[in-house]
């Protein structure tokens, strides 16, 4: 379990570097400039929030609990988690209509995920139960 999650978490690091490295380049091309100290934050959340991401989908490796409970328990966590450092960073100012339209754009793209990742794992599930048909 632990090497799993090192593995998990080495995983969020590197996601979160490429993201961070998509972001400077557009910087780049835009010419906007930032402190080595605004990047350093923002590179130390986005590989934060991948570290998380890693390891947070550890949740859905238990099968003693139904897909909507740990659903439930999964968004909970990951929008606190998100909310917590979107906010001390700065993507996120603290006024209310800058959390209500975050938290609403955040909440749409978790639905469409959760949602394509259900499609998918139905279908393999399809896919599956016709090749044991097959094999009967």
């Amino acid at each position: 379990m632990i090497l799993e999650i090192l593995r998990r978490s080495m995983l969020g690091v590197a996601f979160g570097g490429i993201i961070t490295f998509i972001a400077l380049t557009i910087m780049k091309i835009n010419a906007f400039e930032a402190t080595a100290s605004e990047i350093w934050m923002h590179m130390a959340a986005s590989m934060l929030l991948g570290v998380y991401f890693g390891i947070s989908s550890l949740i859905f490796g238990d099968s003693d609990s139904n897909i909507i409970k740990k659903s439930i328990i999964h968004f909970l966590l990951t929008y606190s988690v998100w909310l917590i450092i979107a906010v001390t960073v700065g993507w996120i100012s603290l006024s209310g209509w800058a959390i209500l339209w975050s938290s609403l754009a955040f909440i749409l793209l978790y639905i469409l995920n959760w949602l394509g990742w259900y499609l998918y794992f139905k279908r393999v599930e399809a896919m599956l139960n016709n090749q044991l048909k097959k094999n009967k």
